[in-house]
């Protein structure tokens, strides 16, 4: 077992905390490193990598990458939104729940892309200009989140309440005024490019409805074709995903991509073959030493680090993932719900095998090809927990049969 529920909230926090503290950037990205070479088949526009930092808020900066996209997509615009009031007005929603089931399950910064659509529709979406959400840093080249200090603080916060007898009327006002000073408040009427908008008609603005998107699981545990709540942490909202065979999910990816449509990508990325090189693959660790060519005597001696290392140093044979591979790695904890991205695209590497391009939000420091990784078909059928993408993405039969 690689992970247990406790951490899982957390993770992306732990996972992606950089060397030093930088600013975001815009570095051109790479196709090519030691032992990979990819070429792009095709991609959807995206807007620029963006850098979560030291915050568990992937499912923020993803699923606004993701809406930035369609904004693009629909609009012909490129727009840069606020992660930091989706964030604040999410995680006073979610500590307000946690209040309300006497802190439990335990408050964390997690969230999920039906976080960010709920947000969308009951909260609006403010421009990244309009609130940066940043109001403090280490130095003053730091503009990142870290989010170590507002997590304890909120978290100790609602530890306290827990101790009480009576809340007072005014506890969610004291919980609201720290997220207002470490993120700035949430604005609730701006001026933009000449304009005045409330959250909710900018995003009228920007031609996004709510209603569009939909969630799609693969699990066999509840029925195909019918829609259910995923039981992970961060579904805290309890979001019914439209649930549907391994097959029928990849094919909605490859649909949407070739259609002009982005997704937002819920996986774990705990595994052997998700890198920092920027690769996602599902090599047989199993078999790693024929497939890598050691000697087996040294393969059993090996670290985990070192054979990480072998196992991804250039393209090898896969496992073969199965429906029921995918549930058996959810029931027992190995597939945990670790990190958001945003699928944009197809590429193939040096012998014509094909991989998905997905944008990541650790920045463009923090892989080798700058922001960007390349994951393997084995990995998204096997290490998918969820999607998020437009219903028109979906294809026409497999819409029929949910009723879209």
């Amino acid at each position: 077992m690689k992970k247990i529920t406790l951490l899982i909230c957390i993770l992306c926090s732990v996972f992606c905390a950089p060397i030093q503290a930088q600013t975001e950037t815009t570095e051109v990205k790479k196709d090519t490193i030691e032992g990979w070479k990819f070429t792009t088949i095709d991609s959807v526009g995206i807007t620029r990598v963006k850098d979560q930092n030291r915050s568990g808020t992937c499912w923020a900066f993803s699923t606004l990458g993701f809406l930035e996209s369609e904004v693009l997509r629909i609009k012909g615009k490129e727009v840069e939104l606020s992660p930091m009031f989706v964030v604040s007005k999410t995680l006073i929603d979610r500590a307000t729940y946690t209040v309300r089931m006497y802190n439990e399950p335990r408050f964390a910064e997690g969230g999920s892309a039906y976080d960010v659509i709920y947000c969308m529709e009951h909260y609006g979406l403010v421009p990244k200009a309009v609130m940066p959400g940043i109001r403090y840093g280490w130095t003053e080249a730091d503009t990142l989140p870290v989010f170590s200090e507002l997590s304890a603080v909120a978290g100790g916060y609602l530890s306290g309440l827990k101790k009480q007898k009576k809340l007072s009327p005014v506890w969610r006002e004291g919980l609201q005024a720290i997220y207002d000073t470490y993120l700035g408040p949430c604005p609730t009427e701006f001026e933009y490019e000449g304009k005045t908008y409330t959250p909710l008609t900018y995003v009228e603005s920007l031609g996004l409805v709510a209603s569009n998107y939909v969630s799609l699981t693969s699990y066999t545990h509840h029925p195909f074709y019918e829609k259910f709540a995923l039981e992970v942490p961060d579904n805290w909202r309890m979001d019914q995903m439209y649930n549907v065979p391994i097959d029928e999910l990849m094919a909605v990816i490859d649909n949407a991509l070739a259609k002009g449509y982005t997704l937002a990508w819920a996986a774990d990325v705990s595994e052997i073959g998700f890198t920092r090189k920027g690769i996602g693959v599902v090599p047989d660790a199993d078999k790693g030493a024929g497939l890598t060519g050691s000697d087996m005597a040294k393969w059993v001696g090996y670290t985990a680090d070192k054979k990480k290392e072998e196992l991804t140093k250039h393209p090898l044979p896969e496992k073969e993932i199965t429906q029921q591979m995918r549930q058996d790695a959810f029931d027992n904890w190995e597939n945990t719900d670790d990190h958001g991205m945003q699928i944009f695209g197809v590429a193939k590497d040096q012998n014509g095998k094909r991989y998905y391009m997905v944008k990541n939000s650790w920045g463009t420091l923090r892989s080798d090809f700058g922001g960007i990784w390349y994951i393997s078909e084995a990995y998204m059928r096997y290490k998918t927990n969820d999607i998020l993408v437009h219903k028109d993405a979906i294809p026409k039969d497999l819409r029929k049969k949910l009723g879209l």
